[in-house]
């Protein structure tokens, strides 16, 4: 393939590039922020629930079934999240994907990915205050009245 041609056809795919550029800055902020929101949310609630919680340790509950209990919430969230977004995530891939001369078939595996890593990013952001919360000395919670 002669060097001119291949400039050629590399002008065909500059704007893409550029959305590709593009995308993967945004992808990163909006993960950031989802996380901050996400963080800030269990944070709240895990101030409202403080005196659940030192009952639940009090009457014998462990670390992980309170872990278990703050996350178990935010996974119900993640799932209705996701099956909002993956209809309309698959619709606008597939028409994208139509402009391009050489096509390939939207696989459902990408889409299991997707959402198990943001399962994987729900449960670490969640469990990092969920674990705080629970290790906390149940004393002190209940003792404020």
């Amino acid at each position: 393939m002669p060097l001119n041609d291949y400039f050629k056809y590399r002008a065909f795919y500059v704007l893409e590039d550029m959305m590709y550029q593009g995308f993967k800055i945004f992808v990163v902020l909006s993960i950031f922020i989802g996380c901050l929101g996400l963080y800030g949310l269990v944070s709240f609630l895990s101030i409202q629930r403080q005196k659940e919680i030192g009952i639940r340790k009090v009457l014998g509950a462990s670390v992980g079934g309170i872990v278990y209990l703050f996350s178990k919430e935010f996974m119900w969230l993640v799932l209705i999240a996701f099956l909002v977004a993956a209809p309309l995530g698959y619709i606008a891939m597939k028409s994208w994907l139509e402009t391009f001369a050489n096509r390939i078939d939207l696989s459902p595996l990408f889409f299991v990915i997707a959402f198990i890593l943001s399962l994987l990013v729900a449960a670490f952001t969640v469990s990092f205050q969920a674990i705080k919360a629970a290790i906390a000395n149940p004393v002190k919670s209940l003792r404020s009245e």
